[in-house]
């Protein structure tokens, strides 16, 4: 069974901007070395017609990276302290989940355990996986992989959960007048790394996937 055409191969490129699909003529794009075609432009919004995202792989082990790096201190440094009459804590999001949990509100742990730990960590994992595939130009579980991508995407708008919890309990907190609760350092470099994160998802071309060769031997 033959390999399926590709949309290059048929003369078709879509615009990463606004989605249109645009018919070219087969072999007479003069593409220069990041897919750019300049002959042409997106008839509904003008873009430039790109077939891959420039520098993508570039782009993304460099954002993913500096994530990675952010997400450390993010873990060491406290990000929340909380203050009463007799006592005063610095918590970490690992202590943080912990007191939750000790406290009795154990789903609200588990949500901002489940939001700074085991999403943040599969991402990264996930963002390799996909970089280091695409760039053997690998066959392997193509579909599979532009699933994990859609996934990626679909759950970095959750991953300022914890961000978000540590913002509510400030502001519940200071209704009360024996207590206190303000964000600490720690909160800055998580919130870099969702970021980061998020940008290294978005300049990542789930394109790339299908690239190379159609199966492994």
């Amino acid at each position: 069974m033959s390999a399926l055409p590709r949309a290059a191969e048929l003369g078709l490129i879509a615009c990463t901007v606004c989605g249109l699909v645009c018919r070219n003529v087969p072999g007479d794009a003069q593409l220069d070395g990041d897919g750019v075609d300049d002959a042409m432009a997106c008839p509904r919004c003008a873009s430039t017609l790109r077939r891959r995202k420039p520098d993508s792989f570039a782009r993304t082990w460099a954002l993913l990276i500096a994530a990675f790096l952010m997400y450390i201190p993010a873990n060491v440094l406290p990000i929340m302290r909380t203050a009463s009459l007799n006592d005063i804590d610095d918590n970490t999001i690992i202590s943080g989940v912990v007191e939750l949990w000790r406290a009795g509100s154990p789903n609200l742990a588990v949500i901002v355990f489940t939001a700074s730990i085991v999403v943040p960590v599969l991402k990264f994992l996930a963002l390799s996986v996909l970089l280091v595939s695409s760039q053997r130009g690998s066959g392997w579980a193509r579909l599979q992989r532009a699933k994990l991508y859609r996934l990626v995407e679909l759950i970095g708008y959750w991953s300022m959960l914890d961000v978000f919890v540590v913002a509510l309990l400030t502001a519940l907190v200071r209704f009360s007048v024996l207590s206190l609760v303000e964000p600490l350092p720690g909160v800055i470099f998580f919130g870099l790394t969702v970021v980061l994160t998020m940008f290294a998802s978005m300049s990542f071309d789930p394109r790339l996937i299908w690239d190379g060769k159609d199966s492994d031997d």
